[in-house]
């Protein structure tokens, strides 16, 4: 059978190994180019390019098919994603977790708890036996179709909590390309001329596979998406949320992951959150269940990108995997979605990156035989001038551009 022109396109763009010259990438760095990120990665693994024109999406089946970065502007134009090219260069598997980098990765909660799967049964909860299962952290996986605007993966995986539970599942996941019309759609309104733009998505399904139902007393899963991006001293990570008075939602924000965060990188103000995503000082924030809305994002003031993330929050859903590190007394009442801001675990350490993360999560997935649970986690990346971004902001965050530039001061 002869493969289609479009898959012949895509296969020949994983494949090809330009000549360019090493380009040389200080940690943090925003100007690099999508082009520089592309050839580079090609000199260590195959990279599949999603494309419509300038919009293109780099994908590494390698990386257990996550996104690892993305453009609006060709190969000339920026690179919105985060890639460690140290550990790429390497090849060398780590202990703990594999920092590759990548736009949109795949994993599965909860990380802590007495239902954790990244720590074996009976340990400690702290960074020496702490390890991101296997399945989503090493080796490729399997493309099963793939288009110019598309690629699905597709692995088979066993893993065990920290109580004991076995699981069996399938995970289907899908990286497309959106074009202008469908952008337009999610959006709610039309691009300005001047916005430059790049959207995609990623559509994640986990089965459950084996013979037993998955219960809330054994322990169930979720699927958790994570994006890494640059960050920069001008970055603004904005997080709506459902205004309303404690004593019905709950608490607005939980902060205690990495300690407290500090008043000065951290802004809670009608209906909005501002956090800092600078990558200089390490913390975590997430938004429970009661107060999230299906969107995130961030804006980098200086280089005029606004960053949407969209993603799947059912109406009827109520409980989600606690990830936090500690036997809990609510398991099912973790968050649904977060915010990572890298820096120095420890003074005198390195940081991972540094990066920043706008990070979701589905329900927890109480599945029978059989059955599974869909995950889409969206992502738009614009870029232009404070008056063609402003309405977009204004409209889909809840909080236009001036009142996000004022919100750690000038």
């Amino acid at each position: 059978m002869h493969a289609p022109r479009s898959l012949l396109l895509v296969a020949l763009l994983g494949c090809a190994a330009p000549q360019a010259a090493p380009v040389t990438v200080a940690p943090g760095d925003t100007t690099v180019s999508f082009g520089d990120d592309l050839a580079f990665m090609r000199r260590h693994l195959e990279v599949v390019v999603l494309a419509d024109g300038d919009s293109q999406v780099a994908v590494a089946p390698l990386y257990q098919g996550r996104v690892m970065t993305s453009t609006s502007g060709g190969t000339g134009g920026p690179s919105f994603g985060w890639i460690n090219r140290d550990a790429i260069a390497s090849g060398e598997r780590k202990p703990h977790m594999n920092v590759f980098g990548g736009e949109d990765r795949f994993w599965l909660g909860p990380e802590g708890g007495q239902f954790a799967i990244y720590f074996d049964r009976g340990e400690p909860f702290d960074l020496e036996h702490w390890q991101v299962p296997e399945p989503i952290d090493w080796g490729a996986w399997e493309v099963v179709e793939r288009s110019a605007t598309q690629v699905r993966f597709q692995r088979d995986m066993e893993l065990v909590n920290y109580s004991g539970a076995r699981f069996s599942l399938r995970v289907d996941r899908t990286v497309r390309l959106l074009a202008g019309a469908q952008l337009e759609t999610h959006l709610g309104q039309p691009l300005a001329a001047g916005v430059s733009a790049v959207a995609y998505e990623s559509d994640n399904r986990i089965t459950n596979t084996g013979e037993r139902a998955w219960t809330r007393e054994t322990g169930l899963l979720s699927v958790w998406i994570l994006g890494m991006y640059n960050p920069s001293p001008s970055t603004t990570v904005v997080l709506p949320f459902v205004a309303g008075e404690e004593a019905a939602l709950g608490p607005i924000v939980n902060d205690a992951y990495f300690g407290k965060v500090p008043a000065d990188r951290l802004v809670v103000d009608a209906g909005v959150m501002f956090f800092r995503g600078d990558g200089r000082m390490r913390g975590k924030i997430g938004i429970p269940r009661p107060r999230a809305r299906p969107i995130a994002g961030s804006f980098d003031a200086a280089r005029g990108v606004l960053t949407l993330v969209q993603y799947t929050l059912p109406a009827d859903a109520t409980d989600y995997v606690n990830s936090m590190w500690e036997i809990q007394p609510r398991p099912y009442g973790g968050d649904v979605v977060n915010s990572y801001n890298d820096g120095p675990p420890e003074p005198g350490k390195p940081p991972l990156g540094p990066f920043y993360e706008l990070e979701t999560s589905s329900p927890a997935a109480a599945l029978a035989p059989g059955a599974s649970l869909t995950h889409v986690h969206r992502t738009i990346h614009l870029q232009g001038d404070d008056a063609s971004l402003d309405p977009i902001a204004r409209a889909v965050l809840g909080a236009d551009l001036a009142r996000i530039r004022a919100a750690f001061g000038p």
